[in-house]
C-alpha cells in the first residue's frame, strides 16, 4: 500500500474502507458510515467500495450486539479507516482499537473519525499539530486532554489529507461524502446524497451552529433564492442582485444567508461555482474557457486561481485525476 496522496492515489488504490467499531459506539455515526461506504447508489456506475467492519469480539451498542466480520488487525490492510464516536468520553479509548488504528494509519490508511472517534485518533497520536474538530459538547475536553492537537471548533470537518475529522451527527454525513467526492468525483457524490435525501454539499469549514437551516420553511427568505442562484450561475452576481431578488438589503441579506448556512453570499456562491465546475471536469470534454464561462467565473484564469486555492489542484490536473480513475476503474 502506497503512503496516501489524495490527488495521485488512483481509484483501485481506494477500495477497501474498514469501520473500526468498539463498545458503546454511537449507532447514528456508525449507520452513516456504512449506508455510505457499503452499496453505490443504482445510478452509479464505478467500482465500490470494499466494507470490513472490525473489531474485538461481538460489540454491545446501547440494546443491540454487532458481530464484526474481521479482527481489528484487519484494519491495516484498509486503505480507509473510519472511527465512528461513542458515547462516554471521559473513560480512555481501549488501548487495542487505538494501537490499531495508529498502526493503519503508519501503514498508509487515511483515517477518519466521526463526531467523538476524534478521541481515539487523539490518543492514537494522529492529531498531534493538526487541526481537527468533534462535536462541540466535547471540543473542550478534546484540547484539553490533547493539547497538542489544534481543536477548531466552528468546522463541520477538517480534511488533513490522510487524517480526518468531523463534528457531530450530521457532520458525519458531510465528512462521508467528502471522501465519496474526493475519490469518485461531484457527480457520484450528488448521487450519494440524493439517495440519503441530503444536500450534496456543506463546505467543512462551515460554522457547527446555524440558527435555521436550508430552506428552514417554505417562507424563509432564502427558500426561493437559492434555487433562483442556481439556475443562474452563468451570470457574473453580486451581492446587490441577491439582495434585489430577495427584496431586502444587502446587510439584512448577509445577516440571515450567516444564520442559515453559517457563510456568506459570495463565500456560498463562488463554493456553487467551483462545485458546478468540477461536474464539468468530469463529465464533458469542455475547455477550462468553456467552463469559466459556464459558471460565471468569466475567465480560465480567474477559474483556474479559484479552483487551484479551492480544491487544492488546478482544473486540468483535476481533469486528469478523475479520467485516470475512470480508466482504472473500467479496467477492474
Amino acid at each position: 500500500m502506497s503512503v496516501w496522496n489524495d490527488m495521485t492515489r488512483t481509484l483501485p488504490d481506494m477500495t477497501t474502507v474498514a469501520l473500526a467499531v468498539t463498545d458503546g459506539m454511537l449507532h447514528f455515526e456508525l449507520s452513516v458510515a456504512y449506508e455510505i461506504f457499503g452499496s453505490a447508489p443504482d445510478s452509479v456506475s464505478v467500482p465500490w467500495y470494499e466494507m470490513a467492519v472490525c473489531g474485538s469480539g461481538a460489540v454491545r451498542l446501547g440494546r443491540f450486539v454487532l458481530e464484526p466480520d474481521h479482527g481489528l488487525d484487519r484494519l491495516r490492510e484498509a486503505d480507509t479507516v473510519i472511527v465512528p464516536g461513542w458515547v462516554d468520553v471521559d473513560v480512555e479509548p481501549p488501548a487495542d482499537l487505538v494501537e490499531a488504528v495508529r498502526t493503519a494509519h503508519e501503514a498508509g490508511a487515511r483515517v477518519a473519525s466521526l463526531c467523538t472517534g476524534a478521541f481515539v485518533l487523539a490518543a492514537a497520536g494522529l492529531l498531534d499539530g493538526r487541526r481537527a474538530t468533534t462535536h462541540w459538547a466535547h471540543t473542550d475536553a478534546l484540547a484539553a486532554r490533547w493539547p497538542r492537537a489544534q481543536v477548531d471548533p466552528d468546522v463541520l470537518y477538517v480534511d488533513n489529507g490522510s487524517v480526518l475529522t468531523s463534528a457531530g451527527k450530521a457532520a458525519a454525513l458531510d465528512l462521508c461524502l467528502h471522501l465519496v467526492r474526493r475519490d469518485h468525483g461531484s457527480s457520484v457524490a450528488n448521487a450519494v446524497a440524493r439517495r440519503l435525501v441530503v444536500p450534496p454539499h456543506r463546505s467543512g469549514g462551515q460554522a457547527q451552529f446555524v440558527t435555521t437551516a436550508v430552506p428552514a420553511r417554505e417562507d424563509h427568505p432564502l427558500t426561493a433564492l437559492l434555487p433562483w442562484v442556481l439556475e443562474r450561475l452563468d451570470r457574473p452576481l453580486t451581492v446587490e442582485d441577491l439582495a434585489r431578488r430577495a427584496r431586502m438589503s444587502s446587510r439584512n441579506l448577509t445577516r440571515h444567508f450567516h444564520a442559515a448556512t453559517g457563510t456568506t453570499p459570495l463565500q456560498w456562491l463562488l463554493t456553487q461555482r467551483i462545485r458546478r465546475a468540477q461536474e464539468l471536469l468530469e463529465r464533458t470534454d469542455d475547455s477550462v474557457d468553456s467552463i469559466a464561462t459556464a459558471t460565471g467565473m468569466g475567465t480560465a484564469t480567474t477559474l483556474r486561481r479559484h479552483f487551484n486555492r479551492t480544491v487544492g489542484v488546478p482544473p486540468d490536473a483535476y481533469r486528469r485525476t478523475f479520467r485516470l480513475r475512470e480508466r482504472a476503474g473500467a479496467g477492474r
